[in-house]
């Protein structure tokens, strides 16, 4: 969740840490440092309780050097404050942390009871503390390998949890440490005669485009020359670099005022490149060659579960209807969260879809791993090319979305609702979807870039009732069947970067208590799609109207103004794929809301965008 950069070479350092922490301030922080080996020797150290521009412009004077660590931090143990922030210190070495050590306390007061001295209140001060002690405050320079292995073992020996670990000592001025155990990633970024190690490739993208994913319990010594990697054991690993799919361009605004209205206007691209290459008319069927399941074995399954996080939750319960109304498989959805702590049961014949923007979400990736340990079959829908999740399942879906810089899911949202739509053409055609239908979902998938740019022309109108309704201390989002995943996923997009309270409810569910609420000063947001639901869904408007509730509609064609006060018309498209239009709406409304609010759209407070810790 937090942000590590490092660089190894003959420039300074101190630029290229902090152009680094910035393009990954939006995994979400509280606090940021630097680290490096001044040119004199010696450490210097530099952190606050600030963003990076704010580290940045109150660096000490000549703060220069390499190499050197630099860290954003999203509190786990310990108040944000200047104390807690990272690196952290213990003699000759630094280190910066992403992650939890879950037996920090215990190994605290075992070192205390040592003669150990700690500055801070955080869990990752003990693994400085554990490495100094492992290499015995001494650089390694002629067996840094070695060393590093030591260092690594002593951890992940002593320490119980997960995480990436960076790590230098003031010896030599010549390498970087850094180690993998859990999920967090690391990168190691291939230079000219400079080496780079984050945890994210957004922060390499200026520099260079060859990295290597360091894999879980392994341990790497980084020189400007090249780098090390070894287990834990000391048996030495080899990596062939690959390409990065982006480019600098992609982490830009590009003009906008936020990433997260920039990625909302995205949209009509990000369907587009879902869609390349994987549309098959010949058959009237989707194209998926990394799925790895062939006919035979698609004949054979006989229940979907699909497992994800937030709005990758809300996703798969998109993703499950569609693989209902278009496979006739049965299908759910599962908070990926509570999936590995209920002991389930694990169907032979049952595909598992794990959800992840990231790649890298914890509690989708434990699952998996719960899953493949009891001989499930998993596959992934996934936006990170090389990410955890992808290394771990069998075969899947990539989204093709490129970066999201906002901490809101908004183009991965609808690009994943994309994907389980081909998923769901896939195995219909090859089930019992008649060539006919395959047709005319096919036509609907082509027409959605066109219709999502239609509606964002509607913005003006939306920003309008976006600033009325920001006036509202909560509000209730309800919908039906296909329109319930879409009610849901509006009020989180709502409650995260608004801070408004939200709630979302099933239409149906309203009269089962939550209408007792319902009154002037509780707006309702109606998700109204034009399907076999739209009476029933109109009788649910009138029992708010009967108790001078305000309603606004997104939905299809018009409504007697007497039933919504105000309405969104969203274009027609085929039944099973409005939902992805009538999400869009919600996405600009919580947007303008947030704007309206005066809040940090692209960074709200308490979130990360990658979360990596349980």
């Amino acid at each position: 969740m937090c942000g590590i950069v490092a660089h190894v070479g003959s420039r300074d350092c101190v630029p290229i840490l902090l152009e680094g922490l910035a393009q990954l301030e939006y995994r979400g922080y509280d606090s940021a440092g630097l680290a490096v080996v001044s040119r004199s020797g010696g450490l210097r150290v530099h952190k606050a309780k600030s963003r990076v521009a704010g580290l940045g412009s109150n660096l000490p004077a000549r703060f220069k050097g390499g190499p050197g660590i630099g860290h954003t931090r999203w509190a786990t143990h310990g108040e944000p404050n200047d104390i807690n922030a990272h690196p952290h210190v213990v003699g000759p070495v630094a280190v910066v942390h992403n992650g939890i050590i879950e037996n920090a306390d215990e190994l605290r007061a075992k070192l205390i009871a040592e003669g150990a001295e700690f500055a801070s209140e955080t869990d990752s001060e003990v693994l400085a503390h554990l490495i100094a002690r492992a290499s015995g405050y001494l650089p390694a320079p002629d067996a840094a390998a070695d060393g590093t292995t030591r260092q690594a073992s002593a951890v992940a020996n002593d320490g119980t949890g997960q995480g990436g670990l960076e790590g230098q000592d003031d010896g030599t001025g010549q390498a970087t440490r850094a180690g993998k155990r859990g999920d967090d990633p690391v990168v190691l970024g291939i230079g000219d005669k400079e080496m780079f190690v984050a945890s994210d490739v957004a922060a390499l993208v200026r520099y260079t485009r060859q990295v290597v994913h360091l894999d879980d319990g392994e341990v790497a010594t980084v020189r400007a020359d090249g780098f090390h990697t070894s287990t834990l054991d000391a048996r030495t690993t080899t990596h062939e670099p690959s390409l990065i799919d982006a480019d600098l361009g992609s982490y830009t605004a590009d003009g906008y005022t936020h990433f997260m209205r920039k990625e909302i206007h995205e949209q009509p691209r990000t369907v587009e490149r879902a869609l390349r290459g994987r549309l098959e008319e010949r058959f009237n069927t989707a194209h998926l060659g990394g799925l790895n399941i062939d006919a035979r074995e698609a004949r054979a399954i006989r229940r979907v579960k699909i497992l994800g996080c937030g709005s990758a939750y809300y996703a798969g319960q998109v993703g499950a209807q569609l693989i209902e109304e278009l496979a006739r498989i049965p299908a759910n959805a599962e908070p990926a969260s509570e999936f590995r702590y209920r002991n389930p049961v694990v169907e032979a014949d049952t595909l598992y879809v794990a959800v992840s923007q990231s790649g890298e979400t914890h509690d989708t990736l434990a699952a998996v791993r719960e899953l493949k340990r009891k001989g499930g079959r998993v596959i992934g829908v996934v936006n990170a090319v090389g990410s955890a999740i992808a290394r771990e399942c069998e075969g899947g879906v990539y989204l093709h979305a490129g970066p999201e810089i906002s901490v809101t899911s908004t183009k991965t949202f609808t690009a994943t609702c994309v994907a389980f739509s081909l998923l769901a053409l896939h195995l219909g055609r090859i089930h019992d979807l008649s060539p006919a239908d395959g047709a005319r979902v096919i036509a609907g998938l082509r027409a959605l870039p066109g219709q999502v740019t239609q509606i964002l022309g509607e913005e003006e109108r939306i920003t309008e009732l976006a600033r009325d309704l920001a006036g509202y201390p909560s509000m209730f989002f309800v919908g039906r069947v296909r329109g319930w995943p879409i009610a849901r996923e509006g009020a989180q997009k709502l409650k995260e970067v608004s801070y408004l309270h939200a709630e979302a409810y099933p239409a149906s569910e309203l009269k089962h208590g939550p209408l007792a609420l319902v009154g002037p000063d509780l707006p309702t947001v109606a998700v109204l799609p034009d399907d076999e639901l739209r009476d029933k869904n109109i009788s649910t408007l009138g029992e708010i109207k009967a108790r001078r509730g305000r309603i606004l509609v997104v939905g299809h064609g018009t409504l007697d103004p007497r039933l919504a006060d105000d309405m969104v018309e969203v274009p027609k498209n085929e039944p099973e794929l409005d939902p992805i239009l009538l999400s869009v709406p919600l996405q600009l409304l919580a947007y303008h809301a947030a704007v309206r609010l005066g809040n940090d759209v692209d960074k709200p407070r308490n979130l990360a965008k990658s979360v990596t810790v349980e």
